[in-house]
C-alpha cells in the first residue's frame, strides 16, 4: 500500500478500483477533460446521479462512516483526463465529523494508494485525491483541498451548473468489473503490497512525428565498440556492475519508477565518483546518458534513487539518430549526427534547464575515449533553440532536460520550419514491469520500447 502525505502521488493499476471514503462524507467524484472542467452536468457522480452514464464510475453504497466509489479505469472516456474524489458534509463542518480518508483498493482488495486529511477546517467539502493520466495508466495523488462554500463551490469551479438532486430519477448503468472484484460491501483490511506499474495502451504515433526507438547500428557509424546491450533492474539505492563491456563511449538507458531525487555516478576502479551523469528530483524519471567504460575494468555506477528501476547499457551505435523528421521525447538524451553540415533545432517544453553539449570527431581516432565537449545550450525554461552543426560524425548530449522536446537537423540552406508547435511535445513510454521477489539485478538483453506522444 501507498501511504500518501499531501501533493503524493503513485501510480495505480488500470483496473476497475473501489474507493473507500472515510470520515463521514458523503462521496461525489467529477470527470474533468484536459482544461479541468466537466464537459457537463452528466459527468458528476452524487446522490442525484449515482452513476457515469458511461458506466465507469458509480456510487456503490456505504456503511459505518465510509461510502464506497467504484471507478473503472479502463472504461474512462478518451477524452476524459481526471476523476476527482470528493467528500462533502451532511452538515457541519469537516473538523466536526472526523478524520476524513480515501483509500483506493484494486480488485483482489489490495489497497493500492491511501491518503489520510490531518489538516481540516471549516470547510464543508474537500477534494480528496484525483486519478489521473499519466505514461500510458493512472495516477492517485492525494489533494486535501478545502471549499468553505461547500460542494456547490467545488462543483462550480469545475464547471457544474446544477448539481443532481437526490431522488431524482438517476442514469442506471450496471457497473461490471471482470472477474473476481470485490463485493459492494466494505473490504476487510487487506495485506500491504506494492502498487502495479501500469502498462499504457499503445498507440500509433502521429504521422507529424517519429518517436525515437532503438536502433540497429547505422551503416555510416563506426565509433565505438560494438556489443549487445545489457538490462538490469532492481529497487531503491544501489551499486551496478556490468562486466564484459570493451571499453569506450556507451549510452546508459535509466528509468526510476518513483518519487524524489535520483542521483546516477560512475565509479572508478578506487570505488571513487567521477563525473554526476543524473541529478533529477523529476518524478518517474527517464533518460539517456554518455558515459564511457574504464579500460580494463567494468562499467561501476552508483545510483541513488527510490523505487524500482531498469538500466539498460547501449552501444553509442544505438543512440537516437537526428534526421529532418522530429524526435519527440522527455528526458536527457544521446542523439547521433552522421550527415553534412545542418542546423540542430530544439523545441523544450519544461520549467528547469536545457544543458546541451557535442563531441565533434572528425580526426579523433580513439575508439576508447570521447573528444572535448563543447557546451552550446546552457538554458532555463521553455526555448525555441536551432544552432549549426559542422558535418558528421557529432554527438549531441542532452545532459539535461527535465521536460518534453522535440529536435531535428535542418539543411543548410534550407527555410525555417512552421509546423505546429503545440500538441507534440508531451511524451510517454511503455513503463517496464517491476521485478517481483528475488528477481532484481538480472542482466539480459535489452527490450523494445514503444514510445507514443501527447501534447
Amino acid at each position: 500500500m501507498s501511504d500518501l502525505v499531501k501533493g503524493a502521488n503513485t501510480f495505480v493499476p488500470t483496473v476497475p478500483l473501489r474507493i473507500a471514503v472515510r470520515g463521514e462524507l458523503r462521496a461525489t467524484a467529477l470527470l474533468l477533460a484536459a482544461d479541468g472542467r466537466v464537459r457537463g452536468d452528466q459527468d458528476v457522480v452524487t446522490d442525484g446521479a449515482p452513476a457515469h452514464p458511461s458506466g465507469a464510475v458509480r456510487l456503490a453504497g456505504g456503511a459505518e462512516g465510509t461510502t464506497w466509489l467504484e471507478a473503472g479505469l479502463g472504461e474512462v472516456e478518451a477524452d476524459l483526463e481526471r476523476v476527482l474524489v470528493v467528500g462533502s458534509t451532511r452538515g457541519g463542518t469537516v473538523r466536526e465529523t472526523g478524520v476524513p480518508s480515501v483509500e483506493a483498493y484494486a480488485q483482489d482488495g489490495t489497497s493500492v494508494a491511501r491518503y489520510e486529511i490531518t489538516e481540516v477546517g471549516d470547510e464543508t467539502a474537500l477534494v480528496l485525491a484525483e486519478l489521473y493520466r499519466r505514461a500510458g495508466g493512472w495516477k492517485f495523488r492525494a489533494v486535501g483541498q478545502g471549499y468553505a462554500g461547500g460542494l456547490e463551490e467545488l462543483a462550480a469551479d469545475h464547471g457544474v451548473g446544477v448539481m443532481p438532486v437526490a431522488g431524482a430519477a438517476p442514469v442506471r448503468v450496471p457497473f461490471a468489473p471482470p472477474a473476481g472484484a470485490p463485493a459492494a460491501a466494505p473490504i476487510p483490511t487487506p495485506i500491504p503490497a506494492q502498487a502495479q506499474v501500469p502498462a499504457p495502451t499503445v498507440a500509433a504515433p502521429s504521422p507529424a512525428a517519429v518517436p525515437p526507438q532503438p536502433q540497429p547500428a547505422p551503416q555510416d557509424w563506426v565509433f565505438g565498440p560494438a556489443f549487445e546491450p545489457r538490462t538490469l533492474t532492481g529497487r531503491d539505492n544501489d551499486v551496478i556492475q556490468v562486466d564484459g563491456l570493451p571499453p569506450g563511449p556507451v549510452v546508459v538507458e535509466l528509468f526510476v519508477r518513483g518519487e524524489g531525487w535520483t542521483c546516477l555516478t560512475p565509479l572508478n576502479r578506487r570505488n571513487k565518483e567521477g563525473e554526476v551523469l543524473v541529478n533529477s528530483t523529476e518524478d518517474d524519471f527517464q533518460g539517456r546518458l554518455l558515459t564511457t567504460v574504464p579500460q580494463g575494468g567494468p562499467l561501476r555506477l552508483r545510483l541513488q534513487a527510490e523505487g524500482h528501476w531498469q538500466v539498460t547499457v547501449l552501444p553509442l551505435a544505438a543512440a537516437h539518430r537526428l534526421t529532418g523528421e522530429w524526435l519527440e521525447w522527455r528526458g536527457p538524451d544521446v542523439l547521433l549526427h552522421t550527415a553534412g553540415p545542418a542546423d540542430f533545432a530544439i523545441r523544450y517544453k519544461g520549467d528547469d534547464n536545457l544543458i546541451a553539449h557535442r563531441y565533434e570527431l572528425e580526426g579523433h581516432t580513439d575508439h576508447a575515449t570521447l573528444p572535448r565537449r563543447e557546451n552550446f545550450i546552457n538554458e532555463i525554461g521553455a526555448r525555441r533553440e536551432t544552432h549549426p552543426l559542422p558535418e558528421g560524425p557529432v554527438i549531441v548530449e542532452l545532459e539535461m532536460a527535465d521536460g518534453p522536446w522535440r529536435a531535428r537537423l535542418r539543411g543548410v540552406g534550407q527555410p525555417e520550419d512552421t509546423s505546429p508547435e503545440d500538441g507534440a511535445a508531451a511524451q510517454t513510454f511503455a513503463p517496464f514491469t517491476a521485478p517481483g521477489p528475488g528477481k532484481t539485478n538480472t542482466v539480459g538483453k535489452s527490450s523494445r520500447w514503444g514510445w507514443r506522444g501527447r501534447g
